[in-house]
């Protein structure tokens, strides 16, 4: 099977078309049809359905399609990584992050680790733990930055911790449930979940913690915006990093309920997948992440300490 064949299956499926995908890789439509026809015999199988629209995958061109991207990915990787090993820092880097981190690190990390790699390109999706975890196992992001909940499976990445961060209990501004002050006055609440299922989340975690069965999730979102909304807009209860919770932009929509028991405390990581090579531009983004973790937590540390002696 030949790469220039996956490309033009790839093409064909994307495009929608063969005078497209034809037009899109520079060979006339016959050498593409041929191309495309020579791997469906070598497969025995079907790859395209012709219609009077256009083209589109059947089954098994799909299966191939999917595997044709990782394909690609992974020798467009290997290239990159090969000019990396001889000094040349090249190619790009696909982080995925969760919304605290975009606020305390990614602006510092990248700021200084731009500055001495002007020649990579950085892609940055935000998005929840969840999400995060399904795009580092399927290859679509290189580093995720995220919470580690307890009970992640330790042999499936390389983790190294930055910062902490607590996850405390916010209402909408105004809300009557601003005036609880035990968890349990809340446990009949209307809560947002952030997870996969019903059976998962922080809020569960922070129940369980403190000895009581987690409330039952009205609502699972895998979206910062989703949450936000809900919270603000609605009745519903959330956990929220304390640090967005008294930033500016959110202190104004938001109030975190002064309970008795202590928040839901969180190790904020940065993960690899274990079995991958680490490639030199992963490496040093990792190095520029942790000196911007560095000063996180001894800004975290002056406050604190600040506000002790007051």
């Amino acid at each position: 099977m030949k790469l220039s064949a996956l490309q033009a299956l790839v093409a064909a499926i994307e495009s929608g078309s063969l005078r497209s995908a034809a037009r899109r890789l520079g060979l006339s439509q016959p050498a593409l049809t041929k191309t495309i026809r020579e791997l469906e015999r070598e497969l025995a199988a079907p790859l395209l359905e012709r219609t009077s629209k256009g083209v589109l995958p059947t089954a098994q061109g799909q299966v191939l399609y999917d595997r044709a991207l990782k394909a690609n990915k992974e020798l467009s990787t290997a290239v990159d990584e090969i000019r990396q090993l001889d000094g040349a820092m090249l190619g790009e880097l696909n982080v995925g992050a969760v919304p605290v981190a975009v606020m305390l690190l990614l602006p510092e990390t990248l700021r200084t680790f731009s500055r001495q790699f002007p020649d990579i390109r950085l892609r940055l999706s935000e998005e929840l733990f969840f999400a995060q975890m399904q795009k580092l196992r399927s290859g679509q992001v290189d580093v995720a930055i995220c919470g580690i909940p307890d009970g992640l499976a330790s042999g499936e990445f390389h983790i190294e911790t930055l910062i902490e961060t607590e996850m405390v209990v916010v209402v909408r501004k105004g809300s009557p449930r601003q005036q609880a002050r035990r968890l349990q006055e809340l446990a009949d609440a209307p809560w947002v979940y952030t997870g996969s299922t019903h059976d998962a989340g922080y809020a569960k975690l922070l129940f369980e913690r403190h000895g009581m069965d987690g409330p039952p999730s009205r609502t699972i979102v895998n979206s910062t915006l989703a949450l936000l909304s809900l919270v603000t807009a609605g009745d519903y209860v959330a956990l929220m990093p304390r640090q967005i919770a008294v930033h500016p932009m959110a202190a104004s929509f938001f109030a975190i309920v002064p309970l008795a028991e202590e928040g839901y405390r969180l190790q904020v990581a940065a993960l690899i997948r274990r079995e991958s090579a680490v490639a030199p531009v992963v490496r040093h983004f990792l190095a520029h992440l942790h000196r911007a973790a560095h000063h996180v937590n001894h800004r975290q540390d002056w406050d604190e300490s600040s506000s002790l002696s007051c």
